[in-house]
């Protein structure tokens, strides 16, 4: 075998990825030409450890590796005592007829190592970032209406300096403290467009991950989720809402908060509201193209399931005082 890169490091295969990470920082400090000097020996050592340590810390390359090593150490053992048995038999060979076994672990793995310098080149060609998707919820009113929202985002690059090795000057990068990656927040205010459907994208060109080796940026794409609401209807530009209010609350008014295209509004509500009155809320409805609807509230009296005796009670004392017949009236 060419090179034995355990050895290189000074370690043996059956270290911990950590182990490789020490050893390898301990001999690329001894080894450094500004230290050890720059004669052709320490540069050639120097370079040897850098490419046992390019090997040995990535499993993929680790793995191949050590298969090749482990099927050289085989083939070199099977040759050896095939010699020692020919000397024993006191068997001549030729001399070409010993075999002369060289490998080279490259070799055995094939074109992908062997196009190392090709693929070093296609490294440095530029390379789009990625695309990054976010999720944004809206109500159904701002669907309708349109509305700018402001969005928070964690965009992750490439470490320009180490370009993601996480080492650089055969140390941790200071620059991404060893991470191989920068993570950056930004804010964006995205215009939604009226009418907008569920599960629609909206695009930003360019905000995704940064591109490496000047390449392009990847897109944002907001993946917009509109909320559904059961309790209103929509006629024309005119929005139809029921809304529950209590008996107390109908018989002596109250306001209450009701949501709206144009926000949260305060509605009042008259003492002594019949249940089914209408309510209109001019300009609170859907504006389309200059124009805009109104909201109407349906109000509708509902007697709460969770009464307490007290309250309970209190309806009993309300029934012995009523002087009033509402069916009575009603037959008038």
């Amino acid at each position: 075998m060419t090179k034995d890169y355990y050895k290189i490091l000074e370690i043996t295969e059956q270290v911990s990825e950590e182990d490789i990470k020490i050893a390898y920082r301990r001999l690329a400090r001894k080894w450094h030409p500004d230290i050890a000097g720059n004669t052709k020996e320490v540069i050639s050592m120097f370079k040897d450890i850098n490419e046992a340590y390019e090997v040995l810390s990535n499993k993929v390359k680790k793995n191949e590796y050590d298969k090749a090593r482990r099927f050289y150490n085989y083939a070199h053992e099977k040759n050896s005592t095939n010699d020692r048995t020919a000397t024993k038999k006191n068997t001549t060979k030729p001399q070409d007829s010993k075999m002369n076994f060289s490998f080279n672990w490259e070799e055995f793995l094939g074109k992908k190592y062997r196009d190392s310098a090709f693929k070093k080149e296609e490294a440095k060609a530029p390379k789009k970032g990625d695309d990054i998707y976010t999720d944004i919820e809206i109500s159904y009113f701002e669907a309708i209406s349109g509305v700018t929202k402001t969005i928070n985002m964690l965009q992750t690059q490439v470490c320009p300096k180490c370009k993601g090795r996480k080492f650089a000057n055969d140390s941790f990068c200071s620059y991404c403290n060893g991470k191989g990656e920068l993570v950056n927040h930004k804010k964006f205010k995205v215009k939604i467009p009226a009418g907008i459907k569920n599960h629609s994208k909206i695009r930003l060109a360019g905000e995704g991950n940064k591109g490496i080796n000047n390449g392009a940026n990847g897109d944002l794409y907001i993946v917009i989720h509109v909320v559904e609401q059961s309790f209103h209807k929509i006629e024309g530009l005119n929005i139809l809402k029921t809304v529950p209010i209590t008996p107390y609350e109908a018989v002596l008014g109250t306001k209450i908060k009701i949501s709206s295209p144009n926000g949260n509004i305060d509605v009042k509500i008259a003492p002594r509201t019949q249940n089914g009155q209408k309510i209109r809320l001019t300009g609170c409805g859907i504006m389309q193209n200059n124009h805009v609807g109104d909201m109407i509230i349906t109000v509708e009296i509902k007697i709460p399931n969770n009464l307490t005796n007290e309250e309970i009670n209190l309806y009993k004392k309300l029934e012995e005082i009523s002087s009033c017949n509402i069916r009575h009236l009603e037959d008038a």
